[in-house]
């Protein structure tokens, strides 16, 4: 294989590792922000249900309301039940690790795009876009070995964003479409 064919398989190869780490990038942030927002409506639903108890009590007990008390209770088993979830399971501090992870990925994009620059302009050589290229995997490899499960509406949300498809292959002008113009692959 000649060596303007071999440089152009290893920019495609780039190209289309450069366009999941934009998708995965996008749905992590996504995962971040559902998560805040699932986080802080929670929060506030703990706030009202704790008021409408203490209310429900106070109003028990000094206006000898029955039927107040009884509904206070049932608030306050609903109050118990939704902290006993949120113990379990920290919206907010999965929402930092989303928020993380597409911090970590965003630098992995962030080092595709100036090694195809590199690419583009014949700055590199074969032998060392391997090698960075190589590097790369690794350092994303053990992004995504730490990186938490991403949620599905997530993935309508980046598609949404990117305006692109739920595919895992891109074609050439969606990643061109991340793409400043002069690392656009014609054709």
């Amino acid at each position: 294989m000649n060596s303007e064919s071999s440089l152009s398989l290893l920019e495609s190869q780039i190209r289309d590792c450069f366009g999941r780490v934009v998708w995965t990038h996008k749905i992590q942030e996504k995962c971040s922000d559902i998560l805040h927002r699932r986080n802080s409506n929670l929060k506030i639903l703990q706030i009202i249900l704790s008021a409408c108890t203490t209310s429900g009590i106070l109003v028990s007990v000094f206006g000898d309301n029955y039927l107040i008390g009884i509904i206070s209770a049932i608030i306050s088993a609903i109050l118990l039940a939704l902290n006993t979830f949120i113990k379990n399971y920290d919206l907010g501090e999965m929402a930092q690790k989303h928020s993380d992870c597409a911090s970590h990925l965003w630098n992995i994009r962030e080092k595709y795009l100036s090694l195809l620059t590199d690419i583009k302009s014949g700055a590199i050589e074969e032998r060392e876009i391997r090698t960075q290229r190589d590097l790369l995997q690794k350092e994303l490899f053990n992004i995504y070995k730490g990186s938490p499960r991403s949620i599905s509406k997530a993935y309508d949300q980046a598609a949404e964003a990117l305006n692109a498809r739920k595919e895992v292959t891109l074609k050439d002008d969606e990643i061109n479409s991340y793409l400043p113009e002069e690392l656009h692959k014609k054709g």
